[in-house]
């Protein structure tokens, strides 16, 4: 029997929703691509600048707050997004963006 509970601790460790995430956000025509988007703890998102000129993106929630300061066309940003809740981000130089990222706990609310 203690063959066996070595062979199934070890597997379930690389079980799918032990490992994070890539998402990528871009930047078009003053808009982000997404209005919303659903990640778990531990998962990056990309924030890709496609516009030809600069985006500055930020959030000021408590749950995750970051500024990627400015960058230019076909640039990209990451955060890894550690703590659970909905955070709003922006651009602070256009104010008429906006996304919502819900982060949740794990996989099983995705």
């Amino acid at each position: 029997m203690k063959l066996i509970a070595l062979v199934i601790l070890p597997l379930s460790l690389f079980s799918a929703g032990s490992f994070a995430e890539e998402f990528v956000v871009s930047q078009k025509n003053k808009s982000f691509s997404e209005d919303k988007i659903i990640i778990n703890v531990g998962d990056t998102v990309n924030f890709l600048n496609k516009d030809p000129f600069f985006h500055n993106i930020f959030s000021l929630s408590d749950e995750q707050y970051f500024d990627l300061g400015s960058y230019p066309k076909d640039e990209s940003r990451s955060v890894v997004f550690d703590s659970p809740g909905t955070i709003e981000v922006e651009c602070a130089i256009h104010s008429n963006m906006f996304l919502l990222i819900e982060v949740n706990k794990s996989a099983d609310n995705k």
